[in-house]
């Protein structure tokens, strides 16, 4: 289910022969975005790269789809069908335009605002959920059955669970296939495909063209240009507030594991049980952060890009968060200000979870030296290029009998940390997607003993939840109230509700104002970045007008 057979491909190699077959399969398919139609043509016509990734169009008399910054003309209204996701035109038997590149796009936002149950199978489709389990497997845990998880994906995103992965995997799979050296037996596995066989099929068949014709097209080095690791550039939808981002990292980062600076974001990682080091910059050309991975082999590529995506949170629609939280008149003007907000996320939720039960929270860094110390002691060291890092975070089966007083953590916290650590190592928790928010919070809540605003700051971080809200946030409540009283975190919630389903946002909206009230000069060297005046000549997209929808 969900792929196209090989006489639909030859459809669209006689040149036209029988174009009806994409007419009668666009309207068996055919399914609105969940941003309106009439935005949409706006958004198509004025080739708004904001828009970008939230629809696609497939034409009816080529059989291929474009994404709206497409350079090509147009085809005319009559004959352009929209679709939510690019899953969604392949499975009506639409092809990627060669022009704009489909994979080239941000996809589809993480988090739909249409339906819950879809927004969190998603997610955990990006998880790499479908990869090693089934369709039956993921509607368990949603609780749903399969039958009613394919059609609710069909009915909001036009394509069902099935292909909405495989044409995941297609996209990182012609990233790499374009961008980078390696091999092809190498991009099958690392991209999530389980056999060479379904990887050159999955690629004919979504694109007309082998792999290796797709390569020689494209002029993708035969070795890696870089000796020094494999480059990755990973688009993001406009506006983009990456200096209130990298600022909050910068605040955060763990010594001897992040090195973050003004430009750049730093740190040692573990793919597939093989040490490596990442650095995230942003493209000075377009909207893009360009990565590079340092590690020896691919394995684990496909989620460690994810997680890299998750840190940005890349995944984010802040057009339509912005639209939402607009509606107060608190936000407005912090949204005007800072166009582009986003919630910074982390590359291991474990590794959230201890710092938040050491100290850290969504104003507050925590104390520098107890992590220091605790990396040193029970962290594992790796020889690094990069000055400054030298270990990899704890596990959670050192941590789970490790001596924590002798790293200078108090009793309480100790034992906090080793019951976390226990029920990480028995799964008993999970950093991946819970059917609920309440899930979430109550799972995270219950195994390290934390009150319910940790918890939430915890979801917001290490599970991308976008509902999340830390309500004991002092800073926070004194945002809501004003600068000489604060509101209960009751009151604080109650207040927060017109928020929904989007106020982690609002969060660092709030948050980052109080920071920068307290510390005015914290974030003016950062600010340079996002100081041009124009969206089309900043990759961030901020620019007088990127507030407006």
């Amino acid at each position: 289910m969900g792929s196209i057979t090989s006489a639909e491909m030859r459809t669209f190699d006689n040149h036209g022969a029988a174009r009806t077959t994409s007419r009668n399969r666009a309207r068996d398919f055919e399914h609105e975005p969940a941003i309106d139609p009439g935005i949409c043509w706006q958004a198509i016509y004025s080739r708004d790269p904001r828009f970008d990734g939230r629809f696609f169009m497939g034409t009816t008399t080529t059989g291929i789809y474009c994404r709206n910054i497409c350079p090509v003309p147009f085809a005319k209204p009559k004959n352009i069908v929209l679709f939510a996701c690019a899953a969604a035109a392949e499975s009506a038997g639409f092809r990627p335009c060669k022009r704009c590149q489909a994979q080239a796009a941000p996809g589809t936002p993480a988090w739909l605002g249409t339906s819950a149950v879809v927004n969190r199978a998603f997610r955990l489709i990006l998880e790499g959920a479908l990869n090693e389990g089934n369709v039956t497997e993921l509607a368990e845990r949603m609780g749903i059955g399969p039958r009613h998880l394919r059609r609710l994906f069909v009915q909001h995103l036009g394509a069902p669970p099935l292909k909405i992965a495989i044409t995941r995997r297609i996209h990182l799979a012609r990233n790499l296939i374009e961008e980078s050296g390696l091999r092809m037996t190498q991009i099958a596995f690392c991209s999530g495909f389980k056999s060479i066989r379904d990887f050159n099929h999955a690629i004919r068949v979504s694109t007309g063209q082998t792999p290796s014709e797709l390569r020689r097209v494209a002029g993708a080095p035969q070795s890696s240009a870089r000796s020094s690791g494999l480059e990755l550039r990973l688009p993001y939808r406009r506006p983009f507030d990456w200096s209130s981002l990298i600022a909050f990292l910068r605040r955060r980062a763990i010594p001897g594991i992040e090195f973050v600076t003004d430009c750049s974001y730093q740190r040692t990682i573990e793919m597939g049980g093989v040490p490596g080091f990442l650095t995230v910059k942003p493209d000075a050309t377009g909207p893009r952060l360009v990565v590079n991975l340092e590690t020896k082999g691919a394995k684990g590529l496909e989620q460690a890009v994810e997680r890299i995506r998750r840190i940005f949170d890349l995944g984010a629609d802040p057009v339509q968060i912005a639209s939402h939280l607009s509606r107060d008149p608190r936000l407005r003007h912090l949204l005007k200000q800072r166009p582009g907000i986003r919630v910074p996320g982390v590359w291991d939720g474990f590794e959230a979870a201890v710092l938040a039960v050491l100290g850290q929270s969504l104003t507050s860094a925590g104390s520098k030296q107890s992590v220091a110390r605790l990396v040193q002691m029970f962290g594992i060291s790796v020889d690094s290029p990069i000055h400054g890092l030298k270990y990899l975070f704890p596990r959670p089966e050192v941590l789970a009998r490790a001596d924590l007083p002798e790293a200078g953590i108090d009793n309480v916290r100790a034992k906090i940390l080793r019951d976390l650590a226990s029920s990480t190592v028995r799964r008993q928790l999970t950093f991946s997607t819970y059917p609920t928010l309440e899930q979430t919070v109550c799972q995270v809540g219950t195994a390290c003993g934390i009150d319910e605003s940790t918890a939430n700051y915890i979801a917001m971080r290490a599970f991308g939840e976008p509902d999340a809200f830390p309500s004991r946030e002092p800073a926070l409540r004194r945002s809501l109230a004003g600068l000489d009283k604060t509101v209960s975190p009751q009151h604080a919630s109650d207040l927060a509700d017109q928020w929904r389903p989007w106020r982690a946002y609002a969060a660092m909206l709030l948050c980052n104002e109080s920071g920068r009230r307290m510390s005015p000069n914290d974030n003016r060297a950062t600010r340079s970045l996002t100081s041009f005046r124009a969206v089309d000549r900043s990759p961030f997209g901020v620019g007088p007008d990127t507030h407006h929808l």
